[in-house]
């Protein structure tokens, strides 16, 4: 049985680890409304990006392009619009640099692996790209066990990331594409709910055709509805077609477009997944904080328990000792 002494030092290393507990609770809480901001913000311009293209590319009969020259694999469309037989399946999987957030990195790393499993099984060979660290070490572990490669690691990204950093990514992206190594492209992300929830989810990215995750979609819309109070549909949708001109030629217009849509589809993705892990890290550390006080209240009962047990067995003695002598 623990000493006073013992129990005493436990209850305030507990007070203390609480401390920090709380403190990073307000710390994820006051980041993850920035965040949600952000993902909120973002969402109706995601949405319009995926209609503006969708309007352009069905504007075109025959869906047939003439081959381009460009540095950039971004800029080549015609390849990027380009759906071939899938030998070859790359998956983006964004997680966080992070640790403390409860189970989001295994959720991820548990999604990815179902996904692997699934595709391996079609004798499709897979290949991964991870963006953040936390799910590295799960990923190689589970690299043991399925035959699978990753190939390659973009560890700094997330802790102050921008378009700009991403835009390198879509290259590195755009490029294992557009030389045939890869045949279709998936992001593994986590779409933001709430406050208290997240999902963990794929969006697909390339080839750049008429294929977003059509549930995204809609849930974006609803939301968008909820809070500005307006429906969707009259506020974009309405008058989007009417009367539009490609200047000066759709290809042209393709050729802008295409590589904006796919940065800004990862953009946005890596903004749900950011706001995600902060939702996630407040609801641990919150977790953590009433376990905490908890565990304090069990401690100092224990505490004050054995404590009067002490002064008992003191006043007993000296009661004894008195009744001895007399």
């Amino acid at each position: 049985m623990p000493t006073l002494r013992e129990t005493k030092d436990r209850i305030q290393s507990v007070k203390n680890t609480q401390k920090i507990t709380r403190a990073m609770k307000m710390v994820a809480s006051a980041h993850v409304k920035k965040a949600e901001v952000a993902v909120k913000s973002g969402r109706p311009f995601a949405m319009e990006m995926y209609t503006t293209f969708v309007e352009i590319y069905n504007s075109i009969p025959d869906k047939k392009f003439e081959p381009v020259r460009v540095e950039n694999p971004l800029e080549n469309f015609p390849v990027l619009l380009e759906k071939r037989e899938i030998k070859t399946l790359g998956l983006v999987v964004i997680s966080s640099n992070k640790g403390l957030a409860g189970a989001y990195t295994s959720n991820i790393v548990r999604y990815a692996e179902k996904l692997i499993k699934r595709t391996l099984k079609h004798n499709i060979k897979v290949k991964l790209f991870l963006i953040g660290q936390k799910a590295e070490a799960q990923i190689v572990t589970l690299s043991k066990t399925y035959d699978f490669e990753i190939k390659e690691i973009y560890s700094d990204v997330l802790d102050d990331f921008d378009i700009k950093s991403v835009d390198l990514i879509a290259q590195d992206l755009a490029k294992s594409f557009v030389s045939g190594e890869i045949d279709e492209l998936r992001l593994i992300t986590t779409r933001y709910i709430n406050m208290m929830s997240y999902k963990a989810e794929q969006w697909p990215l390339l080839p750049v055709i008429d294929n977003r995750n059509k549930r995204v979609l809609k849930f974006f819309k609803e939301e968008f509805n909820i809070e500005n109070d307006i429906n969707y549909k009259t506020f974009f949708e309405q008058n989007s077609s009417v009367g539009q001109k490609f200047e000066p030629s759709v290809q042209e217009c393709l050729k802008k477009i295409v590589p904006m849509y796919i940065v800004n589809t990862m953009y946005q993705a890596i903004l749900e997944a950011k706001a995600s892990e902060l939702a996630s890290r407040m609801t641990a550390m919150s977790a953590a904080t009433k376990n905490a006080e908890d565990m304090i209240k069990r401690l100092t009962i224990s505490y004050n328990k054995a404590r009067q047990e002490a002064i008992t067995l003191e006043l007993t003695e000296v009661i004894s000792s008195s009744m001895a002598k007399k």
